[in-house]
């Protein structure tokens, strides 16, 4: 999620439930009764009751989270060497916003399984972290390049009101157009203009959400020229239209 003026959340009873924070910019932390600067690309999981604070360091805030409860939690995170309460490097940031964009959807559905689909989802991101923090290390090929993708999505996603072409962005890189868009699928997973458009209906959705704005505004926040294509790409891709993510969310409330 990103907010262009910042927030500061404190909790200083904790939330009553499982969360887990990706920071994707650097953010101020209060955390065990010390505050530190977080560094972004850096998740952690608090415990139910852990008090926390965390604030902006820097404009766009940018970060992704979610609350949650999992049966037999602290053995599970025991077994895969992930302490709670405690800040974690993101060796594949990417693959962590993909997982929390798949909860956040699935959390929308009605399906007879939407529970055990997200509670397997959460395993398997957990599963996958503790595997790469572990375990795993960089291809040489993808480490040569890791940082300089890394960069260039942050300032993607920082920005949904700017559309860019993959011809710009390989131009960045100073690649050829098709030699940047396999590195970027075999990094983050998924084809560039894919990844882009994801974020801005992730922007999108959050703002549906949580303010009163027009549609016709919001499209052109995240960058639409015209609000038939926002529209349009909302629901081949969320599978309802922005009117309909407004009222379920209002009825979720």
């Amino acid at each position: 999620m990103i907010h262009p003026e910042g927030f500061t959340v404190d909790r200083p009873d904790g939330s009553g439930d499982y969360v887990f924070l990706f920071f994707r910019s650097q953010m101020e932390l209060r955390i065990q009764s010390q505050t530190v600067f977080v560094e972004p690309n850096t998740f952690i999981i608090f415990n139910k009751n852990s008090p926390y604070f965390y604030r902006d360091a820097e404009w766009p805030l940018v970060h992704d989270w979610f609350h949650f409860e999992m049966e037999a939690a602290d053995a599970f995170f025991d077994r895969l060497n992930l302490p709670l309460d405690t800040l974690i490097k993101a060796y594949d940031p990417f693959y962590i916003s993909r997982k929390v964009n798949e909860i956040h959807w699935e959390n929308l559905q009605n399906g007879t399984f939407r529970n055990e689909i997200i509670d397997y989802t959460l395993r398997c991101l957990f599963m996958k972290l503790s595997d790469i923090r572990n375990h795993l290390e960089p291809h040489n090929q993808i480490s040569k390049y890791y940082d300089q993708f890394l960069n260039l999505r942050n300032e993607v996603f920082s920005t949904p009101s700017t559309w860019y072409t993959v011809e710009f962005l390989a131009d960045k890189m100073n690649m050829s157009r098709s030699y940047f868009q396999h590195m970027y699928k075999q990094i983050f997973g998924i084809p560039v203009i894919n990844d882009i458009i994801l974020n801005r209906l992730g922007y999108a959705s959050y703002l549906l959400k949580n303010t009163s704005y027009a549609i016709s505004h919001i499209s052109g926040i995240c960058g639409y020229e015209n609000d038939v294509h926002f529209m349009r790409q909302f629901k081949k891709f969320v599978g309802i239209t922005p009117s309909e993510y407004r009222e379920k969310s209002d009825v979720g409330q």
